[in-house]
């Protein structure tokens, strides 16, 4: 497991997997990048997988306040680590939001952006006071509580119905992250800029993965958004909540490679 030293963070931990065009994978929030376990082995038949933890996460550490686009210079770091032109970054929720940052800061390096159950918007003011009454509760102690509310949430009602192991095995996972980097990445989703506008500039694809009943981010509000771009693959779930790559990985998985494959076709040319 690669290790670098960032502007942000002096340990920060990334998986490297495969062989072929490079894809990068940002995990959301409460998770790490173990989050895509469940299709990085097909993927990296295909693809070269490279998967951080990003700062406060799995084995990255978090040394103080980092932002959404800090962690954007980290995805920036790795890719330089790596020696890449262009890649593919596809995120999750948060790891969503990390992606949008990179492209507002560096379109360069960008051949195509997924947005798995995430959107480019910032916080309204509604979601900014419930993320303020999260971190307050787990200021008080909270988290354990807090996580337990909030991860079912994630997930459609048939799934937690059909596996609640996998739910469970979620719950006990993101207690496993500190009180700081639960209160950081809180603070850094509310703190996020609004980046629609650099969508509808992108020469590259977008992808738009949406969960009919996602509770987290309503489908219509994604629906209304996921025309901005000149190019975009949209790809609508039925009997899915926010979590596709535990709900439907197989699905997800199609539409991954589908996607990554015509990013590098379409900037190349062929």
């Amino acid at each position: 497991m690669p290790e670098i030293s960032t502007a942000v963070c002096s340990q920060l931990y990334y998986r490297k997997m495969g062989y072929g065009p490079v894809l990068v994978l940002i995990h959301g929030f409460p998770s790490d990048g173990e989050i895509w376990n469940a299709i990085q082995a097909e993927l990296s038949e295909s693809f070269t997988l490279l998967i951080p933890d990003l700062p406060g996460s799995g084995k990255s550490i978090l040394e103080g306040n980092v932002s959404i686009g800090d962690m954007a210079d980290c995805i920036k770091a790795v890719i330089d680590a790596e020696g890449l032109e262009k890649v593919v970054i596809a995120g999750h929720s948060m790891g969503g939001y990390v992606g949008c940052a990179f492209v507002a800061r560096y379109p360069d390096k960008v051949a195509g952006l997924s947005l798995i159950h995430s959107i480019p918007v910032a916080d309204d003011e509604e979601k900014k006071n419930q993320r303020l009454k999260s971190t307050d509760l787990i200021r008080k102690g909270g988290k354990i509580p807090f996580i337990k509310q909030l991860i079912p949430n994630l997930f459609s009602n048939d799934f937690k119905q059909a596996h609640p192991e996998v739910v469970e095995k979620q719950i006990e996972l993101a207690i496993e992250l500190e009180d700081e980097s639960l209160i950081n990445f809180y603070n850094a989703m509310i703190g996020r800029k609004d980046q629609s506008e650099n969508l509808g500039k992108a020469a590259f694809p977008v992808q738009w993965v949406i969960g009919k009943d996602d509770k987290v981010i309503f489908y219509k509000k994604i629906l209304e958004l996921c025309y901005k771009s000149r190019i975009n693959f949209v790809t609508f779930k039925n009997n899915c909540g926010h979590m596709s790559m535990l709900e439907m990985p197989a699905s997800l998985l199609a539409d991954l490679k589908e996607f990554t494959d015509y990013c590098y076709h379409y900037d190349s040319g062929v």
